[in-house]
């Protein structure tokens, strides 16, 4: 049994301009830091059969990876060469959907647990490049590289995508005091609402590529905001983070419509008049957390959201990114692993085997002499 724990993550800066269509033309820049909240990944091997069991919000039972419907786990398995004789179990301590990364943190996860299985670990540069090429490569996702290279590498870090798509990766040295001031002044409530951040997503993307003004001028601006913001930090001026936070917002929402509603307005405006500096609704928006930054009165603040129904989420920030907490695989289940990972090799070298012996003799007669007329052509016009 393999267990890895991935940590969730808050934007504080640049979101939305990690994604290729914004990147590939401008760059982008993310402020991000992990929190103590996380997902477990839980991989076995099973001995007595060859099945595949995948158990999240559903449980699949199913004989090939061809079958199984988590897209993630599918394209995690296909990438390792794993095509039966795994179990894979998810529990995490917030909800999908919420706005915190949790679909990557599933992928970098589980990519992390295969790893420990194949006995190859591998650092989180890598784990976060290969979870971006299953989400956007091979699954043609609408998001961008924040999710992945957070969830690997965890801490307060800053991201800066060049327009290829290498990623410079910064974790901020900061004061002790200012870290904890800044874990302490930043407050989060549910707003217990869930989405699904692809819709959204889309309309940005969409937008980005076909160069509408409006979306590509809001993320550059986003994306100084962003820059800006990291600066404050690592100045100390938190109050001006608070500031930027609220500017933040009010340009994000420009992005695609379903990034707020009236009552997440509401919300927001109730917050101001009791103290917050500045916040935002977290991930793509439509729903999950509202992130407020306060450094006065934060008792009240949280009293005041309470009473109109959100519920805080109380966090601290997380700076591993994703570990293997548990790795205790018996020999059986170490056997049972090898043994199929050697049939599948030798299926391959068989399917290989079929597919030059179906080429007939006449066909390969006629290369032979085709290409002995080449080298006779060739020695001809030769000086």
């Amino acid at each position: 049994m393999i267990i890895t724990r991935t940590p969730f993550r808050v934007t504080l800066g640049g979101g939305g301009t990690d994604l290729p269509s914004f990147y590939s033309e401008h760059g982008g820049f993310i402020l991000a830091v992990a929190i103590d909240k996380h997902m477990y990944l839980n991989v076995n091997t099973p001995i007595v059969d060859d099945k595949i069991r995948v158990k999240y919000g559903q449980s699949e039972l199913v004989d090939h990876v061809d079958q199984v419907e988590h897209t993630l786990a599918r394209e995690a398995l296909r990438h390792f060469g794993v095509s039966s004789g795994i179990e894979i179990v998810s529990i995490a301590d917030i909800p999908a959907g919420t706005g915190l990364g949790s679909s990557s943190a599933y992928l970098v996860g589980l990519l992390n647990a295969m790893h420990a299985l194949t006995q190859n670990p591998v650092g989180p540069r890598q784990l976060a490049e290969e979870a971006c090429h299953i989400e956007l490569d091979v699954l043609h996702k609408p998001i961008g590289k924040q999710d992945q290279y957070m969830a690997a590498f965890g801490g307060l870090t800053m991201l800066d995508i060049s327009p290829h798509g290498e990623v410079d990766v910064t974790r901020l040295g900061l004061d002790v005091e200012v870290l904890e001031a800044l874990e302490h002044n930043l407050l989060m409530f549910y707003t217990h609402d869930t989405r699904d951040a692809t819709a959204i997503l889309h309309k940005q993307d969409s937008a980005t590529k076909r160069n509408e003004k409006l979306v590509v001028s809001s993320l550059r601006e986003i994306k100084d905001i962003g820059i800006e913001t990291c600066s404050a930090i690592v100045d100390g001026n938190l109050r001006r983070f608070g500031e930027l936070m609220d500017i933040h917002w009010q340009v994000k929402k420009r992005l695609a419509e379903g990034i707020t509603n009236p009552q997440i307005d509401a919300w927001y405006e109730l917050a101001k008049r009791h103290g917050a500096i500045g916040g935002k609704i977290s991930g793509a928006g439509g729903g999950g957390f509202l992130t407020l930054y306060c450094e006065e009165n934060t008792a009240q603040l949280r009293e005041v959201m309470r009473a109109a129904g959100l519920r805080q989420l109380n966090f601290r920030f997380d700076f591993e990114g994703s570990k293997v907490v548990f790795d205790i695989v018996p020999r059986d289940g170490r056997l049972a692993h090898i043994q199929r990972q050697n049939h599948r090799a030798q299926e391959r070298a068989m399917g290989a085997g079929r597919l030059i012996a179906e080429f007939s003799p006449t066909w390969i007669a006629h290369q032979k002499e085709t290409h002995h007329g080449n080298l006779i052509r060739t020695a001809d016009q030769t000086p």
